[in-house]
This record gives structure tokens, sequence and C-alpha cells, in this order.
């Protein structure tokens, strides 16, 4: 079972409440038989949309390429329970995410495919959101053991309930990993009945 302890990477500046799954993958490609290619259009239409302003998408501007860790403000995730959600974040290469708070469904979405949805308060988020777009190229980390993020100097606390993150320190966030770590008593148990 693969454990997640600490994630270092860049960030990528997300600024907004009420970031909802239709906004993160459009409807229109939720068609699709696997989750494979995804990543490339989370945010699609909201990207169309800032470059018809004249302006850059995070998701799309260069600074924040390679960026693996994703910062947010209030209820992100919220909408549809479209799973879909967290996966084009996912092989969008997003493998954490920082925000104010969350809808449940995409919190449970998003843990059960490996990504920590840490929680900071409102003057938490907007430093880090602020460090994020003064210093794109540097990395920082999140830890799920010491639930804090470093960035350079600095150090952030930050929220995990306890389920999920006993989940990430012990791998059981991956359920196949568990039913195959268990495949013998399954066996035995299936042939006594």
């Amino acid at each position: 079972m693969r454990t997640i302890e600490k994630i270092t990477s860049k960030g990528l500046p997300l600024r907004g409440n009420d970031i909802d799954t239709d906004r993160i993958i459009p409807a229109r490609f939720l068609k699709c038989v696997t989750f494979d290619g995804l990543g490339e259009h989370a945010f699609e239409d909201d990207i169309e949309g800032v470059s018809k302003q004249g302006g850059t998408h995070p998701f799309r501007d260069s600074k924040y390429k390679g960026a693996g860790i994703l910062v947010s403000n209030r209820n992100f995730g919220c909408g549809s329970s479209r799973e879909h959600a967290p996966q084009a974040l996912m092989r969008f290469g997003i493998k954490a995410i920082i925000a104010e708070s969350y809808s449940e469904i995409f919190f449970g979405n998003c843990v059960s495919i490996g990504i920590p949805c840490f929680v900071a308060n409102h003057e938490t988020a907007e430093e880090i959101l602020e460090c994020i777009e003064k210093n794109p190229a540097a990395e920082f980390s999140v830890s799920v053991e010491e639930l804090k993020a470093k960035f350079g100097e600095k150090s952030y606390e930050l929220k995990l309930a306890d389920g999920p993150r006993g989940q990430f320190l012990d791998g059981s966030w991956h359920a196949r990993s568990v039913l195959l770590l268990n495949k013998d008593k399954i066996e035995a148990l299936a042939n006594s009945l």
C-alpha cells in the first residue's frame, strides 16, 4: 500500500469561492469511458473565458507549469457529485489541495484517489496564495503527518480530519490495495460460505 506523508511541489493559485465541479471539468467531457485525458480539459470553460478577456488562467499560465499543490478559497468542489472533477485535477498533475473548505462529496472523491485536501483558515489561504503568486517557481511542501505547509522559512498550520489523515499515513486510502492485501482472507471467507 502506498502511504502519502509529504508532498513537495510548486503551487498553483486558484483564487475564488464556490469553485464547482462543473467549472473543474465541464459536463461535455463526462462522456468518456475512462478518465484518461480529462486533465487537459480541466477548467476548459474558465480558461476560454479568461483568454477572451485577454488574461491567462492559472491552469494555462506557463509560470505554474508542473505545479502539484492547488491552493484555493472557500467551498472548493461544490456542485454536482461527479468523480470526474478530482480525476481531472489528478490527471492535470495535482497531488494535494489546500482550501478553506470543501464539498463533502468532492473531499471524499479526492481521498479515494490519494489527493489530500487540507483545510486552512482564510488568512492562511490568502498568505499562501500570495507567496505562490510572488514566487511561482518556488517549491513548497505539505505534510500529512505534521499538518503543516512549509514555504521557505514560513510554516502554516493545516487541518485534515483524523480519518482521512490516518488513511493517507497507513495507505488504506487505496481500497484496491486493502482488498489485495486481504485476498487470502477474502477467499477463505468466500469458500466458507
